[in-house]
């Protein structure tokens, strides 16, 4: 937003157009004694008083720093290398506002070309936009996208295992529209049975993968039957995973989409996150969002500018792709450091340790009485356990052994009320991991 400062003939001009005396009658709507009503708020003290005052709460809290967490779903505990941290601090990319002036603004639209280069090589795609603001609203827009382009009744067929927040984002995003959302939340992920909804009037199928119990699927059936039947198959990813697992792009996807929170950004209590999209090139036209390019000036140097930029406020107007197409280009340019630092080899080896320690962990747990494995290998990162106990019970417990335990599944699917989604990073020690195991043997007696 801009701040332009009026002046007193300016905004005494202002009133007469609209035939107002003053700025109070802007509001004479309102009541008065809600204008201003007084506030029970305590006297004024100094900022060394206030300080030592948050301090004494702040101790209050449980250091959860030193906790070892086994809680996923969506939001991951991974290793952030400090660089990342040194890179995104700089003061001309932590206070930039949007590159709309490519002359001053080279830097950072080169960050947003080498983050969208890199995604590109992580999905195995030919396009990237310079992200969305998180991987829900990535999923939205996909759906948007494939319904412009696909001219026919709109049914979109989604997987049951999709992360059902990114179910309800989706939910938001077609509300108001003529389009049909099926697939059964109450099943697991049996991609057989989503390929039988498939059928002549299907614009795409969402499916994720791993998904959101952790279990990764081989799209071929599914990729051949979607783009049978003429619709577009859109994956959701794991971007850790892509260092182990084959590429959506290889599976024929023709768009990828994900949550980039992975990729050097912290938990951060939930965001602000990073939304990955990428498309085959065909349908460039139709991404929502910022795409930036590289180009020569007329002195013959490389430079970089905004190539498209599809969205509302822009001469697209009423054309535009989308009306939320904002990019989160600080978060994006801690992704382009985290895997430019760690490399091809650096990120197969995280999604390594990501696999063998959870399933290391899944073995541990399924061999406590009363826990049983829920989850089908192979499985990425998470796995769904069968408790013996109320998983709320068991979280609670665990916290008093100084653990953070895993997602308690039956607030979003009600038929594994029983069960718990835990989640095994890199970052989880074999004694972390051994740690849990003897609490929840704990728990289960």
């Amino acid at each position: 937003m801009c701040y332009i400062p009026n002046t007193d003939a300016e905004r005494e001009a202002m009133l007469a157009r609209i035939g107002a005396k003053g700025v109070d009658d802007l509001f004479c709507d309102v009541p008065k004694d809600k204008r201003y009503p007084p506030l029970d708020l305590p006297e004024g003290v100094s900022e060394a008083e206030i300080l030592a005052d948050l301090q004494q709460l702040s101790e209050a809290n449980a250091d959860a720093r030193h906790f070892p967490i086994f809680l996923g779903a969506g939001a991951y505990n991974h290793f952030i290398p400090s660089v990342v941290g040194h890179v995104i601090g700089r003061s001309e990319f932590y206070t930039a506002y949007t590159p709309y002036q490519p002359e001053i603004s080279q830097g950072t639209l080169q960050t947003i070309f080498e983050y969208q280069s890199l995604v590109c090589e992580l999905t195995g795609m030919e396009v990237a936009n310079a992200s969305h603001y998180d991987g829900g609203t990535a999923v939205g827009e996909a759906a948007i996208m494939a319904i412009s382009l696909v001219k026919k009744p709109a049914k979109i067929v989604v997987s049951p295992a999709l992360h059902p927040e990114y179910r309800q984002v989706l939910r938001t995003y077609t509300e108001g529209l003529d389009v049909q959302v099926v697939g059964d939340e109450d099943l697991t992920a049996d991609l057989e049975r989503l390929a039988k909804l498939i059928d002549q009037g299907t614009v795409c199928v969402l499916v994720q993968n791993p998904d959101f119990l952790g279990e990764y699927h081989d799209l071929t059936d599914i990729s051949e039957k979607a783009h049978g039947a003429g619709a577009l198959l859109v994956v959701v990813v794991d971007p850790i995973s892509l260092g182990l697992f084959k590429a959506p792009g290889d599976f024929d996807a023709d768009i990828v989409v994900g949550e980039g929170q992975s990729l050097g950004n912290p938990m951060s209590f939930g965001g602000p996150y990073l939304g990955l999209f990428a498309c085959k090139e065909k349908y460039v036209r139709r991404m929502a969002g910022r795409l930036v390019g590289q180009t020569k000036d007329s002195r013959g140097q490389r430079g970089f500018v905004l190539t498209l930029q599809t969205r509302e406020q822009h001469i697209r107007r009423e054309k535009a792709t989308s009306n939320i197409c904002s990019n989160e280009a600080l978060n994006a340019l801690a992704a382009c450091a985290y895997l430019s630092t760690l490399g091809k080899h650096g990120l197969r080896r995280v999604a390594e340790l990501c696999y063998h320690k959870s399933h290391y962990a899944a073995r541990a747990i399924s061999e406590i009485p009363g826990f049983t494995l829920v989850s089908r290998e192979p499985f990425f990162k998470e796995f769904v356990v069968r408790c013996p106990v109320e998983p709320r019970r068991i979280n609670k417990a665990l916290l008093r052994h100084g653990i953070i335990g895993g997602y308690e599944l039956g607030k979003t699917h009600p038929h594994l009320a029983d069960c718990m989604l835990f989640c095994v990073t890199e970052m989880n020690t074999k004694g972390e991991i051994d740690h849990l195991v003897e609490a929840l043997k704990g728990v289960a007696k």
